[in-house]
């Protein structure tokens, strides 16, 4: 019974147009546009070297990640460089951004600031990177990354073509995509509760045991999930040629713990609210695009300013594991990081399930 359980699950999951759409289609549309929006700029940055200024305080020279950083990012024989830099003082970078020789300039002081004489793609490419170096630099002081010195964690390419806000773009389009995939968790549940439909109340009033139900539901709806990732992940990488680095397999965990993330998210909402599939439907969605936008979807900055204020939020947000994930794999060269953002995703799966297992097991039904 759970073999043909299973198949059936299978059946009437890819059989849902509106299943297939979320979980195949529109994450595949969406990275679409990602890199059509962000292409021009990715180009401007390998064929324009531009002019910026850093003001070389004490507070520069004492801050190893923005020295060595911006240092990779000038450097003339990095085929990457981003920028011919001058190392002066604060009034002189005033007087080199009025008079139009620079797009901007740096200063450190108790957080970074960048200044810039005009909007324009330079000073945002300026203020990108800033906003990129610190986060990386966050993210190595939460890790002990700051013993670099001492023979700790240390960035593995900061120069790169990975520090890029596309490709953070992309990141959080994995997360997205994880998450949805608690649609399909959600319509495979539904298919078992007497109250969402005729298939659950001949579930309810069966000799077979429920949980073998249950679970080839669910193990159906990874298995459709699993491939809706796998086919973002070769969209992405044969046809929008995004990279996403030599560590595959670490990459295919993350995805399959976020996948699992999402699922379980998707069973809990089930399990727990009392409504149709459109309502339970628009509250995954919901909880999946806040979690995003939260995790950088919409701007790193959102992403640090959580973290640095609130960090509890982007702690217990899946979105940001799945995020976080990626930034271990490609900023610094310890696995530490990552190996606890894959036990927060599985625990966060294991807290979902549980309340799934509660309120299921204390359903009951007069009449069905």
């Amino acid at each position: 019974m759970f073999i043909h359980n299973f198949k059936y699950t299978l059946r009437i999951l890819f059989k849902n147009k509106a299943l297939i759409f979320w979980t195949f289609a529109f994450p595949i549309i969406l990275g679409t546009f990602f890199s059509m929006a962000f292409s021009d700029i990715e180009k401007n940055e390998t064929l324009d070297i531009i002019e910026i200024a850093v003001v070389d305080n004490e507070a520069f020279q004492n801050n190893i990640i923005f020295k060595e950083a911006f240092k990779a990012l000038s450097d003339k024989e990095n085929e990457e460089r981003l920028f011919h830099t001058r190392y002066v003082k604060e009034e002189e970078a005033k007087e080199l951004l009025e008079q139009g020789q620079i797009a901007g300039y740096l200063l450190l002081e108790d957080t970074p600031k960048v200044v810039v004489a005009e909007s324009g793609i330079d000073g945002t490419i300026l203020k990108q990177a800033a906003e990129e170096i610190l986060q990386s630099g966050e993210i190595m002081k939460n890790t002990g990354g700051f013993g670099i010195l001492e023979g700790g964690a240390s960035i593995a390419d900061i120069s790169d073509s990975h520090l890029s806000y596309t490709m953070i773009e992309f990141y959080t389009l994995i997360a997205m995509t994880c998450l949805y995939g608690g649609i399909l968790g959600m319509y495979a549940i539904n298919q078992n509760l007497p109250d969402m439909g005729s298939k659950g109340k001949r579930v309810a009033v069966s000799p077979v045991a429920k949980g073998k139900l249950v679970f080839g539901s669910i193990l159906a709806s990874y298995v459709v999930q699993l491939i809706g990732m796998a086919l973002l992940f070769a969209y992405t990488v044969f046809v929008l040629k995004v990279d996403y680095g030599d560590r595959l397999l670490l990459i295919i965990l993350l995805a399959m713990a976020g996948c699992l993330a999402g699922l379980t998210l998707g069973v809990a909402v089930a399990a727990v609210f009392k409504a149709d599939d459109n309502l339970k439907t628009g509250i995954i969605i919901s909880v999946t695009m806040l979690g995003c936008f939260l995790s950088g979807m919409m701007g790193i900055t959102m992403k640090y300013i959580i973290d640095k204020n609130v960090p509890l939020i982007n702690k217990l947000n899946p979105a940001s594991m799945i995020t976080d994930g990626f930034y271990s794999l490609y900023y610094y060269d310890t696995l530490e990081r990552f190996y606890f953002d894959i036990a927060s995703l599985l625990i966060f799966a294991f807290i979902m399930t549980g309340i799934s297992m509660l309120r299921l097991r204390r359903q009951k039904y007069d009449s069905i």
